[in-house]
């Protein structure tokens, strides 16, 4: 499979069918004020009680082209004519870096090399567009993604524990930042 170039002109607006996905473990996080500044900790631990995680959970699903995301750059893989992953790219000019801001594999075609093969388009137009680093997010209750991302040779960069909610800690889904220097 050939990655193309999405139009935006047909592709503003598209509904990543993002999957509904149950999640037992996460990244827990907590943090601490001590004498000499703060301690952070993450670490892989089981959930009290498993959490389901469907797309009509948050307030607006994934689309491709949204509006906040002015230079981004949509990418597709078919298989005929059924779109079986897709990337999003935007440019962050304002400090040099390639943000993916949608990474999806339909069902199916996982674990058959198209989110490699997609970061890897990711990496070579960063480093084309002379980027410094290649970054995304993902949350803390996501360990297949978070697994994938590493296995990338992607690595923690950053979190935020206000993100979802003012909970989020707490309902261990914490934003994730993760990046690599290209």
């Amino acid at each position: 499979m050939r990655i193309v170039l999405l139009e935006k002109e047909r592709w503003k607006g598209y509904i990543l069918p993002m999957p509904q996905y149950t999640a037992r473990e996460h990244y827990a996080v907590s943090m601490e004020r001590t004498p000499a500044g703060f301690a952070v900790s993450i670490e892989r631990r089981p959930l009290p009680a498993p959490r389901t995680f469907t797309p009509e959970m948050y307030a607006s699903p994934d689309r491709l082209y949204a509006d906040h995301f002015a230079d981004a750059r949509a990418y597709g893989m078919f298989d005929g004519e059924t779109l079986a992953a897709v990337m999003e790219l935007c440019p962050e000019s304002w400090n040099n870096r390639m943000r993916v801001t949608e990474l999806w594999v339909r069902e199916g075609y996982r674990r058959r090399g198209l989110g490699s093969r997609l970061l890897a388009f990711a990496r070579e137009e960063g480093r084309r567009e002379g980027r410094r680093a290649l970054v995304l997010e993902t949350q803390s209750c996501n360990t297949d993604a978070i697994a994938f991302y590493l296995h990338e040779g992607l690595s923690l960069i950053g979190l935020d524990t206000c993100c979802y909610s003012n909970e989020d800690i707490a309902r261990g889904e914490v934003r994730l930042e993760l990046g690599a220097a290209l």
